[in-house]
Formats: C-alpha cells, sequence, structure tokens
C-alpha cells in the first residue's frame, strides 16, 4: 500500500521527464537555430510540433504534486519548504514560457518578436535547470525532514544538484531533436531532418558524455547516492539507460526515427527508474517510505482516485498523441479518408461491445473492492481490476472504430 503511490509519482515523473523535457528542448533549438532564414524555418517547425501537446505535457506534473502531498505529505511538506527557491523558479519559468509561446502567435513581424523568442528560450532553460536541482537537492541527501529544516542555499546550488540540473537541459534537447527529427522526416522535409538528425547525434554524444562524468562527481559528493547508482537495480537501470541511448544514436544515424523515439524515451525514463531503486526505501534523508506514507484509508482513496483518472485520461491522451503523430493535427492537413467496410465489419462491432462491457464490469468491481477492502487479497484483486478496465479502455481507443456505410470521418 505504502508503495503504490510511490510509483504512481514515478511514473508521473518519467512522463514529464520525456513529454515536457521534450518540449523544453524545443525551446532551446529555437534559441540556437541561427539567423534570419534557415533560423526562422527551424523555428517554427518547433513550435508547430509542439502546439497540440505542450499544454497537456503539464498534466504530469499536477499528478505528481497532487499524489505527493496526500500520500506523503511530511516529505511533501519537507520539500516544497526546503526547496522553495527553485521551485519557485520553476514556476516562474512555466509562466512566462506559456506567456511567451502563446504570444509569439501574435506577433509575426511585429518589433517584439524576437525578444518574446528569447523569453521563451530562455525559460525553457530555466524550467527543467530548476527542477533538476530540486531532485538533486532530494538525492543528494540535502533536504531533511521538517518544515524549511535544510538550508535555502546549499540544498540546491550544490554540485549533485548543478549536476543534474544541466543534465535535465542535456536530455530534453537530446529527446527534442530526437522527436523533431522524425517529424520533419514525417512532413518529407529534407532539409529539416538533416539538420535535427544532426543536432539529436550531437546532443545524444553531450549528454551521454555528461551522465558519465556526472556518475563521477556524485561518488564524491553523494556517496550514498553513487552507491545505489552502481549496486544492484540502480546498476541495471543505469546500464539500460546507456544501452538506449547508443541504440538510439544508432538508428537516429540509419534515419529509424520511429524506433529511436521509443529508445530516447526509454533511456530517459530509465534514469528516473536508477535513481528511485537507489534512494529505495529512503523518500528524504532518515525518512523511510513507510514512515512517509499517510494512513491506510488516505492511500485507498489516492488509489482508486488515480487509477479512475487513468481510465479517463489515457484514452484522450493517446487519441491527443495518436492524431498528432499521424499528421491529422497538421495546418492543412486533408481529411482521412474512410475505408472501405471489411466483410468481418460486424464481428469487429461485436468485439468491441463486449470490450466496452468489460471495462464498465472491471471498473464497477475494481471501485468496489478497493473502496470496501477488508482482506490484503481483496484490495490487491481491485486493483488489478481497474488497471485491466484502463488497459480495456486503451485497447478500445487504440483500435481503429468500426463507421458504417455513409458515415464520415
Amino acid at each position: 500500500m505504502t508503495e503504490i503511490p510511490m510509483l504512481l509519482i514515478l511514473a508521473g515523473l518519467a512522463a514529464y521527464t520525456v513529454l515536457a523535457g521534450a518540449d523544453f528542448g524545443a525551446g532551446l533549438w529555437t534559441l540556437l537555430a541561427g539567423g534570419p532564414g534557415s533560423g526562422d524555418e527551424t523555428r517554427r517547425h518547433a513550435r508547430h510540433a509542439m502546439g497540440p501537446v505542450w499544454e497537456a505535457n503539464h498534466v504530469w506534473l499536477i499528478f505528481v504534486l497532487v499524489v505527493c502531498w496526500t500520500a506523503y505529505p511530511v516529505a511533501f511538506g519537507s520539500i516544497m519548504s526546503t526547496l522553495a527557491v527553485p521551485l519557485f523558479l520553476a514556476a516562474v519559468g512555466i509562466i512566462l514560457r506559456g506567456a511567451s509561446y502563446a504570444l509569439r502567435g501574435q506577433l509575426d513581424g511585429a518589433p517584439g518578436e524576437r525578444p518574446v523568442e528569447y523569453l521563451f528560450a530562455l525559460s525553457s532553460i530555466l524550467t527543467p535547470f530548476a527542477l533538476g536541482t530540486v531532485a538533486g537537492g532530494i538525492a543528494s541527501g540535502r533536504v531533511p525532514v521538517g518544515n524549511a529544516a535544510g538550508d535555502l542555499v546549499t540544498s540546491w546550488l550544490n554540485p549533485t544538484s548543478v549536476f543534474i540540473g544541466a543534465l535535465a537541459v542535456a536530455t530534453g534537447a537530446y529527446l527534442s531533436a530526437v522527436y523533431l527529427a522524425a517529424d520533419a522526416h514525417r512532413v518529407g522535409s529534407r532539409s529539416l531532418e538533416s539538420a535535427f538528425r544532426t543536432r539529436a547525434l550531437v546532443a545524444g554524444g553531450c549528454a551521454g558524455a555528461l551522465a558519465l562524468a556526472g556518475l563521477i562527481l556524485v561518488r564524491y559528493d553523494a556517496p550514498a547516492l553513487s552507491a545505489g547508482l552502481t549496486g544492484d537495480g540502480g546498476a541495471a537501470m543505469v546500464a539500460v539507460s546507456g544501452l538506449a541511448g547508443l541504440a538510439t544514436l544508432l538508428l537516429v544515424w540509419r534515419h529509424r526515427f520511429g524506433p529511436a523515439r521509443a529508445s530516447a524515451a526509454l533511456a530517459v525514463a530509465a534514469m528516473v527508474a536508477g535513481w528511485a531503486l537507489a534512494q529505495r526505501p529512503y523518500v528524504l534523508r532518515g525518512l523511510t517510505l513507510d514512515q512517509a506514507a499517510a494512513g491506510r484509508s488516505t492511500l485507498t482513496a489516492v488509489i482508486v482516485t488515480a487509477v479512475i483518472g487513468v481510465v479517463v485520461l489515457f484514452p484522450a491522451l493517446f487519441l491527443l498523441f495518436r492524431l498528432f503523430l499521424r499528421g491529422d493535427l497538421d495546418h492543412g492537413a486533408s481529411p482521412v479518408a474512410v475505408p472501405e467496410i471489411a466483410t468481418g465489419s460486424a464481428g469487429r462491432t461485436l468485439a468491441r461491445r463486449r470490450h466496452a462491457a468489460f471495462a464498465g464490469l472491471t471498473l464497477v468491481a475494481g471501485v468496489a473492492m478497493t473502496v470496501l477492502a477488508g482482506p490484503g487479497w481483496v484490495l490487491a484483486v481491485g486493483v488489478v481490476l481497474l488497471v485491466a478496465c484502463a488497459a480495456t479502455t486503451f485497447t478500445l481507443v487504440a483500435s481503429e472504430p468500426v463507421r458504417e456505410p455513409g458515415r464520415e470521418s
């Protein structure tokens, strides 16, 4: 019970690092795009690729904060009070970034266009760096338990925190370059594909070299974290991240951008998992997961609510990203052609109805068993049923709907 909310937090952190990190990296590339001409084309491509998804990515940050303050209130209070300065800087960066992104679309050719672009790019660097220093302060054991019990400066301005902040900026640049190269390949822009392919290779090499150098730095600045990263599960995740990063570089070199997206995301997500395994079972210095957790009824409510939220949210997000990756949200995209009705449409319709019925039954049964849980096995079965409901709903959205004759797509 005490570990399930933490697993949800880690999943949200991984999603935020992979998705929002790529958006932050796209902002960095707008700063390094160059002058008028080719630079303008690069900036337009980066803004266009971010357009449909940049606001949705912050869902993960909100999810992590809500689950953390509800399931682990003592740890949340300690983190927010000791690391108030970098968290404030991250919040300012997110606000400035959103405002400048919205304003930029209204300033084509206006005198304030370039300053707004600079503000957008600089806030895209400030935000991941500040959030990285927060992770570094927690990982290096500089956040003690208690209200503002740690130092407001050295808790986040220290070698480990600065390293992780720089790594957050570098990995965002690496992810975004891979994604933007894939988008350029999809729309058929050879020049942009080549430009972002080169950026992906360079940024990937820099991020990898920085990560290796960081392992040496952490060994001296945060020995406990270093021991966790080089032992058992932590070492395994470091190896997975390294292998996935090398695979990404090879795939990008061979113009295999589709698989490169997945391997790049895996490389970054494995870093988050490695951090968690390196710290286990501690959340903060001297505070274990069991000690930090709220009461059983609160944890049950968090788990049930989170799974219900997944059932609602995942299909919508999956549909958004699916439409985006297929190019349906591109400017001037032609309508999706309606395929001819296959002979097995009746069978597919029946299968979809059965899946929908199964999703409904598992949702009702899962909520009942988790809310009214008695023995531990009843709660476990309830959680499994809710996960099955989420997976079934995800499958329904992922599959092509059966279209009837005469209906438009």
